[in-house]
């Protein structure tokens, strides 16, 4: 998990990816007429409620035409289950934030504060539903007369796992490409990927050191899908491994269907011939491999009783 939240640092440090992080993901920052060449990274250290470093978080300024900069708050939550009280952790984060540009920049009474987007990019298994407003989350009914004094503070969040895949697929965008890859594809769907994210590079060559990242992410989701299989560091070469593990997978595939089959064919002769199977015996049958199953199957057909076909005595 910290090596995920390494990488996705290093993504977010650089500043195309952020760029198109905001185009796709957060369409409404872009009414503020943001400056996307004039951006810059904000190193600022805060701490969790365990009074760890959060390291992984990623701050930008984002100039805007009107002349008012936005602090874009990157919060990296790779965990499997979404926190219920991030709202509250948002509020802490962005006055830490407000409390640094204060002493860093120096702002006086009577200065305006500068506007704070917050977004969560979350890349767990379950599906993000944590509240993304404190007001949903004090306990006051909605008429109370002490609302105008509670703290309003609201986060984007990006489920990456649940964005819709025909529209990210048709987005040529670098952040397109990290959704899609997070998105759990098969060796297929990973290799069409690669060609993809080989193709992007070769129309983008000055940002070959994002390609290096990229192949970390290809990296990581044959991790996924085939653990014991060691991805090649050129994306190339892993192109051609995925376009030979999908092969290997379809015939796995075609030969555990065919093996499920003739499974449950042969539960269904031996329990009309002798009655309804233990679960044991059952399990037994399902687990077995399809010669196991031929055999068992030869023997039924003259087999007095189960010990005899199954080899039980």
């Amino acid at each position: 998990m910290a090596d995920h939240d390494s990488l996705y640092h290093r993504l977010f440090s650089h500043p195309l990816m952020v760029e198109h992080l905001v185009r796709d993901a957060v369409p409404d920052a872009m009414a503020a007429g943001v400056d996307f060449a004039r951006m810059e990274r904000v190193v600022a250290k805060f701490h969790d409620r365990a009074g760890q470093r959060r390291d992984g978080d990623v701050i930008w300024r984002l100039p805007t035409r009107e002349g008012v900069d936005v602090y874009l708050y990157l919060l990296l939550e790779f965990q499997s289950r979404n926190d219920w009280w991030m709202a509250v952790r948002a509020q802490v984060y962005e006055g830490l934030l407000w409390q640094h540009l204060i002493a860093e920049r120096s702002l006086k009474a009577g200065d305006p504060l500068p506007p704070v987007l917050l977004v969560v990019l979350h890349n767990g298994t379950d599906r993000w539903s944590a509240p993304t407003d404190t007001a949903d989350l004090v306990g006051l009914p909605a008429e109370s007369p002490l609302w105008p004094w509670q703290p309003r503070i609201r986060y984007h969040v990006i489920d990456m796992g649940r964005l819709p895949g025909d529209d990210l697929a048709r987005r040529d965008t670098l952040t397109a490409l990290l959704f899609r890859l997070e998105q759990q594809p098969d060796p297929d769907e990973l290799a069409a990927l690669v060609d993809e994210v080989v193709g992007w590079f070769r129309r983008h060559p000055a940002v070959q050191d994002l390609m290096r990242l990229f192949a970390e992410l290809v990296r990581q989701a044959l991790a996924g899908i085939e653990p014991r299989v060691a991805m090649p560091d050129d994306l190339l070469e892993a192109r051609t491994m995925l376009a030979t593990l999908g092969q290997d997978w379809k015939r796995r595939w075609r030969a555990e269907g065919k093996a499920e089959g003739k499974a449950e064919t042969l539960i269904r002769m031996a329990e009309r011939r002798f009655g309804p199977l233990s679960s044991a015996l059952r399990a037994r049958v399902l687990s077995a491999d399809e010669a196991s199953l031929d055999a068992w199957i030869d023997r039924l057909l003259d087999g007095a009783d189960l010990d005899t076909v199954f080899g039980l005595h």
